[in-house]
């Protein structure tokens, strides 16, 4: 009888898990680095523009924020005739009520969330949980632009990675996560 008939060499994984990993840690440091820049931009507006060489971008600064906030809610018209504004119900109420009237409020919180949360995207710690709020901002800002006729996968690169980010353990990779669950394997769980 042929050996490899009897004795069939194990199937390779089709996925290596490590390349894996760190192709997660990847995305959760790029989101880290976007967050914490556009955070940081908001505290001080000088470093909302970048301008290296022939390269020219911007960052959102708390008063580009507020302004897009604004007019995505009360003042964009998507064609000549139809309603300004956004067509999501109880939204217009909602950030003009509760968001604008209060952005003293809301500019902290949207830096804490930027900054703080963008830091421990960055670095690894509390990935899920980081991921998760992070979420919340990006599917804010996705409600906003609902009824706006932008490009149809505009939003959904913003928050499909933080969806993947809070379930999987993207910080036990190149992160400090790792370090917990090593020191502290009871930890193995949400959010490390």
């Amino acid at each position: 009888m042929n050996d490899t008939l009897a004795h069939p060499t194990p199937a390779r994984p089709l996925i290596d898990g490590v390349l894996f990993g760190r192709g997660l840690a990847v995305i959760r440091i790029f989101f880290g680095i976007i967050l914490l820049a556009n955070g940081l931009a908001k505290l001080n507006p000088e470093l909302g523009r970048i301008d290296i060489g022939a390269y020219h971008a911007n960052l959102v600064t708390m008063n580009g924020a507020r302004g897009i906030l604004d007019f995505e809610t009360n003042d964009r018209r998507i064609r000549e005739g139809a309603p300004t504004g956004t067509q999501v119900p109880l939204l217009r109420g909602f950030v003009n009520d509760v968001v604008l009237a209060n952005w003293n409020i809301f500019q902290v919180i949207i830096v804490i969330v930027e900054v703080g949360f963008g830091a421990l995207l960055l670095i690894g710690l509390a990935t899920r949980g980081a991921a998760l709020v992070c979420l919340g901002q990006q599917l804010f800002l996705a409600l906003v632009y609902f009824s706006s006729n932008r490009w149809a996968f505009e939003q959904p690169h913003e928050y499909i990675p933080l969806i993947v980010l809070s379930l999987v353990p993207a910080g036990r990779v190149w992160g400090v996560d790792a370090a917990i669950i090593r020191r502290w394997p009871e930890l193995r769980r949400w959010p490390f």
